[in-house]
């Protein structure tokens, strides 16, 4: 490909990229490093860097405080084609404080930028950076400018639709446990009808909407901020697309944080990844229903996990029969509980709303559960990044009988989440773009900085597994464990180990020998939930998409 005529000033520039990029790692194919992509990430980086960001004043509502900055950087829809359609992802920041929290009067050395991304795919992190008026962020927000941003496809970054999203609530509705044949087929209906609203809602720049180009991103915003090395902190997806740009750009690298690792095997990706995430909230609801009969004073919904679960199907029965508020329910309820297997600081409030339901106040379980329909038009978006991403990201079984096949068997021992996360990812099919093959991600020792990992033991939405591949696949790399929990990213929350963890490196660049171990922080305990503090808050784990779990 030949390389356009760059003004003097990003000349030098593109001469500086390409000698920072990567050759093709091993195991990786050309269509999937892509080395006219590496070669358009160079050019494109080297305009971003001399361009820069004009940051201003974030779009109304966007920044309560008033201290967080927004602005734009431009990216190639294709990279193979950098002179080609452009399109704009829009950055949030606020700058280092300065501050030692702990001393007024020491001034603290500013350390350049910290780049974060929620996970998803389909999550914004446009409100990251006001996570520095959080007391567990406060020392990291003295050194670092915060950055956040929506990633392509996401909020006002070339935004992606597949649906009218006055349709994308479908409230009440039932999702069985055990669908019947009648059902099954009439889902498969509507995943192709999804695939084909998708293919017609963005044409042609439809398969340029992955995880390869979401890392290519990261690096042109790294150019444009003006950092020779990127500081970056994925959190769930974000992992995943951090671990690529770390393999593609090593040399681009100066420390790097993976919350709640997804796993990178590639034959995982992402129809093996969402099989064991279906068997891992099994055992999340495991939890969650031994927590509930542990507090049966309070709650009134059994002293055993079999008593629990009984009175939770007592209550998709009834809903099933009668929504509550002719809004919510067998689905609703669904979508409520599984969001308290990505974080225990929900469970008091399910717990609670459910015991009301039952006792005869369905408003509880109403005003959590019921359909938010002015969120619809941001919920579409985030739903449709999501699919897009996940269905170009590699190959997926197009016969239906291989996903009856094998979900059928896995609901068997593991109900709770099996036939939803189908329902999720049954667009990827049908899929009209073509595929990426997945980068089968490895660095040699020493070529790339030691990053750092954090997982908790017991998280659904990314089982542990993951951490462990990442942390094989990452040379260098350190874990960190928080044993004996599942909140999915636990990066800036309850637990003092992992944050002394997280600081020590990111305001030191010191990390354990190999590996480090973290009791678990406490239970919940009933009443009022406490408010969560940590940066995957604004994630799409919040809001698993159409009843589905997300990353």
């Amino acid at each position: 490909m030949r390389a356009p005529a760059l003004y003097s000033a990003a000349g030098s520039l593109l001469l500086t990229a390409l000698a920072g990029v990567t050759a093709p790692s091993a195991g990786g194919t050309e269509a999937a490093t892509g080395i006219p992509e590496l070669h358009g990430t160079a050019i494109a980086a080297a305009r971003a860097e001399a361009a820069g960001i004009d940051f201003g004043k974030c779009a109304l509502g966007q920044d309560m405080p008033g201290r967080m900055q927004c602005g734009t950087v431009t990216v190639p829809l294709d990279y193979a084609q950098p002179n080609g359609k452009q399109i704009k992802l829009t950055v949030s920041r606020v700058r280092a404080t300065r501050k030692d929290p702990h001393n007024s009067k020491h001034e603290v050395p500013r350390q350049g930028a910290l780049v974060y991304n929620p996970g998803g795919p389909g999550a914004s992190g446009m409100y990251f950076p006001l996570v520095g008026l959080l007391p567990e962020w406060k020392r990291i927000a003295g050194a670092y400018d915060l950055v956040g941003y929506a990633p392509r496809g996401v909020g006002r970054s070339a935004p992606l639709s597949c649906q009218d999203p006055k349709q994308f609530f479908k409230a009440p509705s039932q999702s069985p446990t055990y669908p019947s044949e009648a059902y099954k087929k009439e889902r498969i209906a509507q995943a192709k009808a999804y695939a084909r609203g998708c293919a017609k809602r963005s044409g042609s720049a439809l398969k340029h909407y992955h995880s390869l180009n979401n890392a290519r991103d990261l690096d042109v915003l790294r150019a444009a901020l003006g950092e020779e090395k990127l500081t970056f902190m994925g959190a769930s997806y974000g992992t995943y697309f951090g671990a690529l740009y770390a393999t593609l750009f090593p040399t681009h690298v100066r420390r790097m944080v993976f919350d709640g690792p997804v796993n990178p095997d590639p034959e995982q990706i992402w129809y093996g990844n969402n099989l064991a995430q279906s068997a891992a909230f099994e055992g999340r609801w495991a939890d969650l229903r031994k927590w509930i009969a542990k507090h049966d004073r309070v709650y009134g919904l059994g002293d055993t996990p079999q008593e629990v679960l009984r009175n939770y199907e007592k209550a998709r029965a009834r809903l099933a029969d009668k929504p509550a508020g002719g809004k919510v329910g067998p689905g609703q309820l669904q979508d409520v509980f599984l969001t308290a297997g990505y974080y225990d600081d929900y469970w008091p409030g399910r717990a609670q709303a459910l015991s009301a339901y039952l006792k005869g106040d369905p408003q509880p379980l109403i005003d959590i559960a019921g359909p938010q329909t002015e969120a619809a038009a941001e919920e579409e978006n985030s739903g449709a990044v999501y699919t897009a991403v996940e269905c170009n990201d590699a190959p997926w079984p197009t016969d239906w009988a291989v996903w009856d096949r094998d979900n059928t068997r896995l609901a068997r021992v593991a109900p709770f989440e099996t036939w939803d996360n189908v329902w999720l990812n049954l667009p990827c099919a049908y899929w009209p773009a073509p595929r990426q093959q997945p980068l089968d991600m490895r660095t040699a020792p020493g070529a790339l900085p030691p990053t750092l990992i954090l997982a908790a033991e017991r998280d659904a939405a990314t089982p542990y597994d993951g951490a462990r591949e990442m942390h094989r696949r990452l040379s260098g790399s350190v874990l960190v464990t928080e044993r004996d929990s599942g909140t999915h990213g636990i990066a800036g929350g309850p637990n003092a180990c992992v944050n002394g963890h997280l600081d020590a490196y990111l305001l030191e660049g010191r990390l354990p020998l190999w590996r480090a171990d973290c009791k678990a922080h406490p239970e919940p305990k009933p009443g009022a939930p406490r408010s969560r503090s940590h940066a995957s808050a604004g994630g799409r784990g919040l809001g698993a998409p159409r009843g589905g779990a997300a990353y």
